[in-house]
């Protein structure tokens, strides 16, 4: 098990999946500058109900089971003076015990795994690759600068995941599934209902 800072959000980010963040509370940005002075990530997690922001409850909130460890690949002054940053998911991980830390920062004991090795995407799954390429090509999703090996299944399936505009206990859904054909099964049937066309 591994202690790491915890980011709770109403947000899912995949592994290998790009999502910029607007940091304004003390607690994240002290954390923001720890983990670029060493060299250290952070843990996204899904807050399933209630609200991270100051002044709520000082307990640990209620966050998912498991989540994605996440690195900062980029940072900005944003024009309303905020920090901006960009993450990039790294790895998933399982959460133990989970606390708050006297100053309001969140953490827990993890379960880090291994980063996922790239697996062939198999022919029967070259349409998500081709709707990736098409979503890559959009202005907003340019800006994230997103890593992609359209011939790499856990990648197409994660990216696809966190761009598509799914609801978020789906998208945890995703995120929680460890082996990759039922991970492209369960993204091809989410095409096909986003298409509305469900002969196939």
């Amino acid at each position: 098990m591994t202690e790491i800072a915890l980011f709770p959000l109403s947000s899912i980010l995949m592994p290998l999946g790009r999502m910029s963040l607007q940091i304004f509370e003390q607690r994240y940005v002290d954390l923001v500058a720890r983990c670029m002075r060493e060299d250290e990530g952070f843990g996204v997690v899904w807050l399933k109900q209630g609200s991270e922001v100051s002044g709520g409850s000082r307990n640990a909130p209620n966050v998912g089971q498991y989540g994605t460890y996440a690195r900062i690949v980029d940072w900005d002054q944003l024009s309303n003076g905020l920090l901006g940053i960009m993450i990039e998911g790294q790895q998933s991980f399982d959460v133990g015990s989970v606390w708050r830390e006297p100053d309001g920062l969140v953490k827990a004991e993890v379960q880090l795994h291994q980063p996922p090795q790239p697996v062939p995407l198999p022919e029967a799954y070259t349409g998500l690759a081709e709707v990736l390429t098409g979503l890559l090509r959009h202005p907003q999703i340019q800006r994230l600068s997103l890593r992609s090996d359209l011939s790499d299944a856990w990648c197409v399936s994660a990216q696809l995941a966190q761009l598509l505009p799914i609801e978020e206990e789906i998208k945890y859904h995703l995120q929680g599934m460890t082996e990759i054909e039922p991970l492209l099964d369960e993204m091809d049937k989410i095409l096909v209902a986003l298409s509305g066309d469900e002969a196939r």
